[in-house]
């Protein structure tokens, strides 16, 4: 089993374990599309794809299984640290890098290193094409608008 697989199987067991419907459908369509998008990016930018794609699984696990979001980008990177160590299949600086862009998904305003920056385009992604008729949030805004530059010749018509 490779190491996304192994991610996939610890987080489809976190969500089997909330009892409420909507809210594992919503954890489900979240973090896989945000995990999805963080491939793509990544892929188009020349960062790893495959730390990418883990660190989209597991930016907001805390707020999954914690059912908690006060705080969880920070209380997150924590978690994900324990998840990955535990797993044994990771290096340390591997382990740094997903745990940085956790930390820091959140800072949707602040530039951060260029592996972090797939991950919180990821999310703002997910967020706003998750229902593409409904504009973003004031605060996904301007990173929705580079995203739509990056990847459309013209900027995705809403």
């Amino acid at each position: 089993m490779d190491r996304i697989e192994k991610v996939r199987d610890y987080v489809d067991s976190v969500l089997r374990r909330t009892g409420d419907y909507g809210f594992r459908k919503e954890a489900v369509v979240h973090l896989y599309g945000v995990a999805q998008a963080c491939g793509m990016i990544a892929m188009k930018r020349g960062e790893n794809v495959e730390l990418a794609v883990i660190a989209g699984m597991l930016h907001d696990i805390w707020t999954y299984s914690k059912m908690d979001s006060r705080e969880h980008a920070h209380r997150g990177a924590g978690m994900v640290r324990e998840i990955l160590h535990s797993m044994g299949v990771f290096e340390e600086h591997e382990i740094e890098k997903i745990c940085h862009a956790v930390y820091h998904h959140s800072g949707k305003a602040i530039c951060q290193e260029p592996f972090d920056e797939v991950l919180k385009d990821a999310d703002v992604f997910q967020h706003c094409m998750f229902n593409p008729l409904r504009e973003p949030s004031v605060k996904e805004y301007a990173r929705f608008e580079r995203l739509k530059k990056e990847f459309c010749q013209k900027g995705l018509a809403m």
